[in-house]
């Protein structure tokens, strides 16, 4: 059993908990991942590993409240405890020989964008930073972004906080204005990853990015998180989750992550209708 020791609402829908998970903590690094448990029948989700201190023993998981599992992680309290809690799992982030790098998030992917920000800040690397959210209502990690980021800029769909627009306007206008970047990391909505791909591609920027597919056991038996990459299949939970985004196949990636979408809607109504009912 694993003690939630810190839980804070990032905003409506963004929770943020810090678990106390010794053996995790001491060997994760960014770019990494665990996968949970809430309880003993529950189902397997996988989280980025969002933060760590290896003193304290916790690791720091950031989910989205989208479906049952995640309504009944949220549910938990300070104090209380999850079922299982294993990592850290994947490949982390490829740091070495990089010396400027533009890290690019969107949405809840920023909360596996900032420790690998955070990382090469703290590698000493120049860090510009592009975040982007729908409104000013779901900005999260700013302070945070613009501690470890030498340039940050945020975006808004819809111009209510930063800049109005999408995320790869600022990654394109700093590309042709000279910005001569070792790497482009980016993490968030497949479509996102897929155009800033297209924007770095022209200039041969090269660019990865951080797949999160559908994943069950996270140790590549299940196939359940393959991809096609480079016209081969590898499977994001041994191989990535990082990958060269000009070898990945997003049509495939989003035409997959949108299979199962009808039987999340239905397990996130079926808990609210569990829910109203305990509660009366």
């Amino acid at each position: 059993m694993y003690r939630i020791v810190k839980k804070r609402q990032l905003n409506p829908t963004v929770t943020m908990m810090d678990i106390e998970a010794p053996l995790v903590a001491k060997k994760a690094q960014a770019g990494q991942f665990i996968i949970l448990r809430v309880d003993g029948d529950g189902e397997r989700i996988p989280l980025t590993v969002a933060g760590y201190d290896r003193e304290a023993g916790t690791v720091k998981i950031i989910f989205q409240i989208v479906g049952g599992t995640t309504m009944r992680l949220n549910e938990k309290k300070e104090g209380e405890y999850i079922s299982d809690f294993v990592g850290p799992l994947g490949r982390p982030t490829e740091t070495e020989g990089i010396k400027k790098v533009c890290i690019v998030g969107g949405g809840v992917g920023c909360a596996i964008a900032l420790p690998v920000a955070q990382r090469f800040n703290e590698l000493g690397a120049e860090v510009h930073s592009i975040v982007g959210f729908r409104n000013k209502d779901l900005v999260i990690l700013e302070d945070e972004f613009r501690a470890c980021s030498d340039k940050f800029t945020i975006m808004t769909d819809d111009g209510s906080y930063g800049e109005k627009g999408v995320v790869t306007a600022p990654l394109k206008a700093a590309i042709e204005g000279g910005e001569n970047y070792d790497m482009v990391i980016t993490i968030g909505p497949l479509i996102m990853m897929k155009f800033v791909v297209a924007t770095t591609k022209p200039f041969n920027v090269p660019t990865t990015v951080s797949m999160n597919p559908i994943m069950i056991d996270g140790t590549g038996m299940c196939g359940g998180c393959r991809l096609t990459v480079g016209g081969k299949t590898k499977f994001a939970c041994v191989d990535g989750p990082d990958f060269n985004g000009f070898e990945v196949d997003f049509d495939e990636a989003m035409l997959r992550s949108s299979m199962y979408a009808d039987f999340e809607k239905h397990e996130r109504e079926e808990h609210c209708n569990l829910f109203k009912k305990e509660v009366k």
